[in-house]
This record gives structure tokens, C-alpha cells and sequence, in this order.
């Protein structure tokens, strides 16, 4: 309540004039959690907020399918999920999953630069084992020697992008602005209608697609810089105030 009163005491704006969202978009970790992976239980009411008013919430995550399906069902949400960057694209509408890369390329990488660098683990982060289009190595390894090695491999044409949580192998088709576009064009949505929030530089090709971007508290600075607005509340404490306007410019303009 406390994040809602200093709202209404006008301290920001967080849509511009005259607008509102009819659908948004988020990411999960470090957006929806905080840098422990933990689930923001006052987001999660804001999100079914949201739903209640008629705006679908499309949860895009580098997380992998199984995941994001569990907290796509357990908030209770109506929007189709976008996973893995944009690699793996669901809707309860459709009768499967839509890949739009494999992994096979980016788990030779891996395995590849275990040869290459000392002590690197090609086996990545625990989740690697339900990965369908990409494959992530774990935040702790050498970023700098992993894009170096890469740049001169056979591989060079995949993307290296660091997350909070995670280094991620990907093929450049692959990105969660590509992914929210391609369900923007199944579901005949309108980008110029879309909020998103994140955290990380995976985000920046969802806030360079949508119409309107809300950075989170704690965000990666070239996020920040990216973003619409930047929230001055941390993580998940970001959606309840975010909310709050966008109902009353709903309630407002009804």
C-alpha cells in the first residue's frame, strides 16, 4: 500500500499522455523475482489486476518452457508465453509449441569452448536439461574469453548475451523482440499497444519492439538508459504501483 500512496502522490509518470496499454509483456527473473529468483507475491497480484481488466500478460523469459508454463497457469494468465529469448513461442489457442531455433548448434559451442577455456562447464545452468532452442552457460563463467573465443570459432554467427542469471549461446534469429513480434502477428495485436517490463540485456530487443518500456529498479544501466520510465521500486515491487496507472487511465478514459 505504501508503494501505491507515494504513486498517488503524483512523484512520477508512468504511461504517457493519453495512453494505455492493451497488452504487456514481462520478463520473469530479476523483473517479476528479485536477484535470489524469488517470486514477488504482490507482482503476481497485480498481474491478475490486469487480467481482470480485459489486458492479456504475456510472460517473455530466457526460463524455459516447463517454467514458464507452471507460472503462466499458477498466476492465471490468458496471454501466450514467449520462452527462451523468443526461441520457443506457446498460446493455450494453438495445439503445440512453435520452435524457432534448435539448440543443437549452440550445445557444439559449449562443448566446444570447454576444450578451449580452463575450467569452463559446457553442461551451463540445471534448466539446460528442458532447453529446446538455445543452450546457457553459468553467470560465473568468463564472459569476456567466452566472447572472444566465440568471435573466432565456427560459431561466430551466434549471439552471446548476458543475463543476471545466466550466459546464453542463441542464434540471432532468436531474441524477445522477434519473439513478441511474431505473436503480435498471430494473435493480431498491435505493437504500439504493447507495454513491457524488464531487468537485463536481454530485454532491450522487447523495449526497442513495443510501444512502451518500463525498466525495473536494479536493472542493468543499458537497460535503464534504454527504458521508457525506470522504476524507482526494486524488481517486483515495480508492478503494483505500474499497475495502479494503468487501471486508472482505463478507469479514467472509460
Amino acid at each position: 500500500m505504501f508503494m501505491v500512496e507515494r504513486l498517488l502522490l503524483g512523484t512520477m509518470e508512468w504511461l504517457p499522455e493519453d495512453w494505455v496499454p492493451s497488452v504487456v509483456a514481462v520478463d520473469i527473473d530479476g523483473t517479476l523475482t528479485d536477484e535470489h529468483k524469488r517470486l514477488n507475491i504482490e507482482a503476481v497480484g497485480a498481474l491478475r489486476r490486469l487480467e481482470s481488466h480485459g489486458i492479456p500478460v504475456v510472460l517473455a523469459t530466457g526460463n524455459v518452457r516447463p517454467i514458464t508454463y507452471g507460472l503462466w497457469r499458477f498466476i492465471g494468465l490468458s496471454g501466450p508465453i514467449c520462452c527462451e529469448n523468443g526461441g520457443v513461442l506457446w498460446s493455450p489457442d494453438w495445439d503445440g509449441a512453435v520452435l524457432r531455433a534448435t539448440k543443437d548448434e549452440a550445445r557444439a559451442a559449449a562443448d566446444w569452448l570447454a576444450e578451449r577455456i580452463d575450467q569452463l562447464n559446457a553442461e551451463g545452468i540445471w534448466s539446460n536439461q528442458w532447453r529446446e532452442s538455445e543452450w546457457c552457460l553459468k553467470p560465473t563463467e568468463d564472459l569476456a574469453a567466452i566472447q572472444s573465443a566465440m568471435a573466432e570459432s565456427r560459431w561466430s554467427n551466434l549471439d552471446v548475451v548476458r543475463t543476471g542469471f545466466a550466459i546464453h549461446l542463441m542464434d540471432p534469429v532468436i531474441s524477445k523482440g522477434q519473439g513478441l513480434e511474431a505473436l503480435a502477428q498471430r494473435h493480431a495485436w498491435s505493437l504500439d499497444e504493447m507495454l513491457v517490463v524488464g531487468d537485463a540485456p536481454n530485454d532491450l530487443s522487447m523495449f526497442a519492439a513495443a510501444a512502451w518500456s518500463v525498466a525495473v529498479g536494479g536493472a542493468f544501466p543499458e537497460v535503464a538508459e534504454a527504458a521508457s520510465v525506470v522504476s524507482p521500486f526494486p524488481h517486483g515491487e515495480t508492478f503494483a504501483p505500474l499497475v495502479q496507472a494503468i487501471v486508472e487511465r482505463l478507469e479514467h478514459s472509460g
